[in-house]
């Protein structure tokens, strides 16, 4: 039988009040009846059933996604996961909205941070790009009380807080050794577009790409990242001056999550099925390009995976526990347009760079 609260409050010597307090942390208890409690909890095995401590009191947990006001599928398909989890864990007593309200201006994002408090949540899990600002204030929010998850893009924080997402030095690496290879023998530039180099992931797909791109692929050259900002406008603008300025390009790697505004504005100048295209997550948008072969490879990460992973982890840190690392690791998927099945689950998956070991977000 699994040991209660009465019989620890037997092998201590103490009552059950004490043991609550004890277990709740609460003042009002002598350091050696702390440590009774402690060796009782060491002899008999005693695990904690949260759960049900949670239910006799009455908590629940408050947690909130804040995500970019704009974007496209990738971001849609991210709430929708939020959405269903938020329906699946509520007979938990574990509350989760979302918020998307950041744009790209650092300091409204660092407001929009400093108004969260322990009065109002408990835990948030933020996707933003990296600035001075929001560092800042997710530093100041960490050490008012609330639990902070790094949601799909980090910070370079000094405090070594969770992050939920793949390893994205490692996703760019990929996506140079399947680009090179796809492009065989071609001799050629490599269009890069992200929707800003303010991002960590989009930094760190940079990095891991040209990794392996210089040592491995000579004939291929990768041209300086274009930025989008997600605007369409100037996604069709900056794709037009550099192809109108480099005719000879023979791929495309568009490395941020939303792939529709760079490969429509590209697809006006050029014909897809005839460059090698390499993109990132799984849309509606993209399974289509992999159909139809305007698109060779998709690099992706599970969204459900990524919101069940965030809620987890704000949870363990809520109950001052460890997460479970091995479960809360999201793998890097693969697409092609023959594995994309009935089901949609991938068939080949990636865990570390090609190029050498798998760098931490």
């Amino acid at each position: 039988m699994r040991p209660t609260t009465k019989d620890l409050a037997r092998a201590a010597g103490v009552s059950l009040a004490t043991i609550d307090r004890v277990l709740n942390g609460r003042p009002g208890v002598r350091e050696e009846t702390a440590q009774a409690v402690g060796r009782a909890i060491d002899e008999l095995g005693f695990v904690r059933n949260l759960s049900a401590a949670n239910l006799a009191r009455g908590r629940s947990y408050r947690f909130v996604f804040l995500l970019p006001r704009h974007g496209d599928q990738f971001l849609e398909a991210l709430v929708e996961r939020i959405e269903e989890a938020r329906e699946g864990v509520a007979g938990d007593a574990i509350l989760v909205r979302h918020l998307r309200v950041l744009d790209e201006d650092p300091h409204q994002t660092a407001r929009i941070i400093a108004e969260q408090s322990p009065d109002m949540i408990d835990g948030l899990a933020i996707m933003a790009p990296e600035s001075p600002q929001v560092r800042d204030a997710i530093n100041r929010l960490i050490e008012r009380g609330v639990e902070v998850v790094q949601f799909v893009s980090a910070q370079s924080l000094e405090r070594r807080i969770d992050f939920v997402g793949i390893d994205n030095h490692a996703a760019g690496a990929t996506a140079a050794r399947l680009l090179g290879r796809f492009a065989g023998a071609a001799r050629g530039k490599v269009l890069v577009v992200a929707e800003t180099m303010n991002a960590r992931d989009s930094l760190e797909r940079r990095r891991g790409f040209d990794g392996v791109l210089t040592a491995g692929y000579p004939d291929l050259v990768a041209l300086p990242s274009l930025e989008t900002h997600g605007d369409a406008e100037r996604a069709r603008r900056v794709v037009r001056n550099v192809v109108t300025s480099h005719p000879e390009i023979v791929a495309a790697y568009i490395l941020s999550s939303e792939a529709r505004a760079p490969l429509e504005a590209l697809r006006e100048l050029c014909d897809l099925s005839r460059i090698v295209v390499v993109t990132h997550e799984r849309t509606r948008y993209t399974e289509a390009g992999l159909a139809s072969g305007d698109i060779d490879v998709v690099i992706a990460q599970d969204p459900g995976h990524l919101v069940r992973s965030a809620i987890r982890l704000l949870r363990a840190r809520s109950d001052d526990r460890e997460p479970i690392a091995s479960q809360e690791r999201v793998r890097i998927d693969i697409l092609i347009k023959e594995n994309l099945g009935a089901g949609g689950a991938p068939a080949v998956r990636a865990d570390s760079d090609p190029a050498g070991p798998a760098r931490p977000p």
